[in-house]
């Protein structure tokens, strides 16, 4: 307890012991004396408070708390139920449990917990939006308290991550365990008690990068709580957007035993484009390196497969953007990047834009349900994009799955990447990993030719055709923790 001075302690305890010689129990809070209530389950008690050792603690902990957590649900979709296809490896199940416990641990915080605020309450609090740095010392804005004449007034504060203190506590009323996480301040006048609620600063006790607190703030029987947000501020960063679309994108692609194609769609790209760098991931048995200039082609070990080829390509990318093409596709006077930037550029919530390739394009919207933790979750994918449009182009909607032929902000990107299991047969994976990541839009008013096939090349066609239905259903099940999917939904 802070010790105020002699004279304004005496002060308060001769004005207590006037108002209150009836009630003997206000008596010895106001003289100072530590009363241990005990008023609730020590689990209850320690879930809101995060204090494990028995303390002075108002009774209004003692009433319904507003903190709820969003019960677990089962959920079940028409398709591949994973489990069945691992029902008898045990090891694999122990493991991913196991992991996803520890990802929960990494992902989930205290600010989870959903908060419903009292009717009627005296409290003024912050009810959103006050972030601290980790470790550093932060005046908490807008505690007041606003209620009817008392002869004497006295609030709590209660945090688990962090401490509580009061700035230059001064003449305006007594504060007790200032510098703990419980903070109990006493005051004769409402004006002296929000003159120190005005200085209660809080510290976190942690660091991490992102996670939160919640805080209880009591007065008589009221209780309330406000969430804080513990998030150390990241460095920005930053494309230069350049003068013209040459430093604004960088095109991309990936290829393997199909020079024929690729370079068929460098020629068609230099008609529109001179200038435009180039990157292209090989990962041919018999590379042979691709002339001309402002062209990057990257060897990779032979048949090291998509996934990985786009992850080596992406990772190459200096500028802002970046346009991912297949090898075999042919660019028309109607495939005009500046639009598709130009569609980023007015939204800059947006990290993905698609367009059409020849008379095709599709896009998807999935679902993504968390289910129970034993169980894992559900996704499910439905045709067509969601209602919402691009402000400005109604030509462009908002989705989950797009086509092959899309823009992308490389920063986002590589904040997902393509995972180098899934060699051959792989798309929906990479957007089944940027649910919740990356916001995508799917546009009909640019377009890209599609070359036709050529007979002959077995060799390519035989990878092509490889299955890889088991590692799919193993990341599905594994990384991704679901019970079920279903890809093929309407």
């Amino acid at each position: 307890m802070e010790k105020t001075g002699g004279k304004q302690s005496n002060r308060l305890f001769l004005m207590s012991m006037r108002h209150f010689r009836k009630t003997w129990v206000r008596f010895l809070l106001l003289s100072g004396v530590s009363l241990c209530l005990v008023l609730f389950a020590p689990t209850l008690h320690k879930r809101l408070v995060g204090i494990k050792d028995c303390q002075t603690l108002p009774s209004a902990l003692s009433s319904a708390t507003n903190i709820s957590r969003r019960p677990p649900t089962h959920c079940s979709c028409k398709g591949a139920l994973l489990k069945d296809f691992f029902k008898n490896d045990n090891d694999t199940v122990r493991r991913r449990q196991e992991e996803y416990r520890k990802h929960k641990a990494r992902t989930s915080s205290s600010l989870d917990l959903l908060l419903v605020a009292p009717a009627n309450s005296p409290l003024q609090y912050p009810i959103q939006g006050f972030t601290v740095v980790p470790l550093q010392r932060t005046l908490i804005p807008g505690l007041g308290v606003y209620a009817p004449h008392r002869d004497i007034y006295k609030v709590s504060l209660v945090a688990s991550r962090g401490l509580l203190s009061v700035e230059e506590p001064g003449t305006d009323g007594l504060v007790e365990g200032d510098g703990g996480n419980q903070l109990n301040i006493t005051a004769l006048s409402a004006s002296g008690l929000n003159a120190l609620l005005g200085r209660v600063h809080y510290t976190s006790t942690v660091y991490r990068l992102r996670t939160g607190d919640l805080v209880h703030f009591l007065f008589e029987k009221h209780n309330v709580t406000f969430p804080v947000d513990i998030w150390q501020p990241s460095v920005p960063i930053i494309f230069d957007l350049g003068e013209d679309i040459n430093s604004q994108v960088t095109i991309t692609t990936k290829t393997f035993l199909r020079y024929f194609e690729l370079n068929t769609m460098i020629s068609s790209i230099r008609q529109y484009y001179k200038t435009m760098k180039i990157i292209i991931a090989d990962d041919s048995f018999d590379p042979i390196k691709v002339n001309g200039s402002d062209i990057e082609q990257y060897f990779m070990p032979p048949g090291q497969g998509w996934f990985a080829g786009r992850t080596l390509a992406v990772s190459q990318v200096t500028t802002k953007y970046f346009l991912w093409v297949d090898d075999d596709f042919y660019f028309t006077e109607k495939t005009q990047i500046e639009k598709l930037v130009e569609v980023m550029e007015s939204m800059p919530e947006l990290d993905m834009v698609s367009a059409g390739v020849g008379r095709s394009g599709f896009s998807y919207r999935m679902t993504y349900e968390e289910g129970q933790e034993d169980e894992g979750g559900c996704l499910l994918r439905f045709r067509g994009p969601y209602k919402e449009t691009v402000p400005g182009f109604p030509q462009c909607s908002l989705s989950n799955v797009v086509i092959n032929f899309f823009l992308a902000r490389t920063d986002s990107v590589r904040k997902v990447l393509f995972d180098p299991r899934l060699k051959r047969a792989a798309h929906s994976q990479f957007f089944v990993d940027a649910v919740g990541k990356l916001l995508i839009a799917s546009c009909n008013h640019i377009t890209v030719d599609h070359q036709s096939k050529r007979p002959g090349n077995e060799q390519y066609h035989s990878f092509r055709k490889q299955s890889e239905n088991h590692q799919n259903y193993l990341l599905y099940f594994f990384k991704n923790h679901f019970s079920c999917i279903n890809l093929k939904a309407d």
